[in-house]
């Protein structure tokens, strides 16, 4: 088996140790001998680098090296796979993002609504100029996108590029752990009909070992509402009623939540701080673990950050791909008429087999028509938006909000534009 090069833009994240230590763990099956962490903030790379270092001196049989740089060009020179988890602006920007909704009486969140549309304007330029790295220097590698909004960049990578990408999310391994548990079996037993987008997505049906447990797993998610706690994640990933999950037949994602229960969520907005300014709080007390040198393995505190199982997708993604094993992962990718009456070209979320040649979207059966309506309202938004930061088309940036059906009516249109224009000038790529 070749030497295996990963290449993770954006190493200074606080999620790194969550991925070193997938990836070390299956550094055999892969083939790892190299990761080397890329990213501008050379503080952060400061602590993250020597911690994955220690990491894998203390990974028994795992002879990984680890290099950190902000050199990108060096990063991504040779490496088989590059993982991508940016976050343009920082949590700065992410705080602006919310906060934009807050002030409009909109839904402030960093993947859906107008601070989804705002941090996709301002991540899908550098994920394009990341892509062009890659095209030049790995051109056989596969890109892994983490950013979010995920679907939404992954679509502009997929679009726009010929660098072979598959964007991933945790939700789908959170929703076979929480499956697992309640059915004491282990996850791989567990198979799932999950279709939708990213972050936008419903499981109509759970088989466990063959067998249909639908009914049963509709039941471990038809707990009464009870979320605990002041942030927005807790009152996310509340449990659905029964009610909701009777009426859909099926598990939503919580992200849902936004759309389906959107007075809810704004209300909790009003009186609970920003999910940008917990997880500031939470970053800088890991940043101060991290730089302890004593440290040589993931925290446990890092499970306050979320993101849980993000590592097993991406190393065990890595490993099918390598290995052309056949096995299937939930991951984003072009549709490919997985889901009947969606154009081809579409980035879509779904179950796909994975072999040596990439990842193979396996067909579903028709959406719906409630959840076809809204999957498709929001793909029209997610193309709009695109367009519009690929092209600098401002025309097609309002459409984008006005299409959304979180966004905001057509009287707030252009002000939530000029705010948002305002308020992350200079990362807009094309349109400032």
């Amino acid at each position: 088996m070749d030497a295996i090069k990963v290449c993770v833009i954006g190493g200074g994240s606080t999620y790194t140790p969550e991925l070193i230590e997938g990836l070390l763990a299956r550094c055999a099956p892969v083939g790892l001998n190299e990761i080397h962490l890329v990213d501008t903030d050379e503080e952060r790379l400061a602590i993250l680098g020597p911690l994955a270092s220690r990491m894998a001196t203390a990974q028994a049989g795992a002879p990984v090296s680890i290099r950190w740089g902000s050199d990108r060009r060096a990063g991504i020179a040779g490496s088989r796979f590059v993982v991508s988890q940016i976050r343009v602006g920082g949590m700065a920007a992410r705080e602006r993002d919310e906060q934009l909704g807050r002030e409009f009486g909109l839904i402030g969140q960093e993947t859906v609504g107008v601070g989804g549309f705002a941090n996709a304007l301002r991540t899908i330029p550098v994920a394009l100029d990341i892509a062009a790295d890659i095209a030049e220097l790995a051109p056989d590698a596969t890109l892994l996108n983490f950013t979010n909004p995920a679907g939404l960049v992954t679509e502009a990578l997929c679009r726009h590029t010929a660098v072979r990408t598959i964007g991933l999310c945790n939700v789908p391994w959170t929703m076979k752990a929480r499956l697992a548990g309640a059915f004491e079996v282990d996850a791989a037993d567990i198979e799932l009909d999950y279709v939708g987008l990213n972050h936008l997505s419903w499981v109509r049906g759970v088989r466990v070992r063959d067998h249909d447990r639908t009914d049963d797993a509709l039941a471990v998610y038809a707990a009464t509402r009870s979320g605990s706690g002041s942030s927005e994640r807790a009152a996310d990933e509340r449990s659905w009623t029964e009610q909701a999950t009777g009426l859909l037949r099926a598990i939503p994602n919580y992200y849902l939540r936004y759309y389906y229960d959107t007075a809810a969520m704004l209300h909790h907005q009003q009186t609970s701080p920003t999910r940008a300014s917990e997880v500031a709080g939470i970053e800088l007390q890991l940043l101060r673990q991290y730089a302890d040198p004593g440290l040589a393995e993931k925290p446990a505190g890092l499970s306050q950050r979320g993101g849980a199982y993000y590592s097993l997708a991406a190393a065990a993604l890595m490993a099918d791909l390598i290995g052309g094993s056949g096995a299937t992962h939930v991951v984003d990718v072009p549709n490919a008429g997985a889901i009947p009456g969606l154009p081809d070209d579409v980035v879509v979320e779904v179950t796909a087999r994975i072999d040596a040649s990439g990842a193979h979207p396996l067909p579903v059966a028709p959406l719906r028509p409630d959840v076809d309506a809204l999957l498709r309202s929001v793909k029209d938004a997610e193309l709009l938006t695109v367009e519009a930061a690929v092209s600098g088309d401002e025309g097609a940036a309002r459409l984008a909000l006005l299409s959304n059906p979180i966004g905001p009516p057509l009287a707030q249109v252009d002000a939530v534009w000029r705010r948002l224009r305002e308020l992350h000038r200079g990362l807009l790529g094309r349109l400032g």
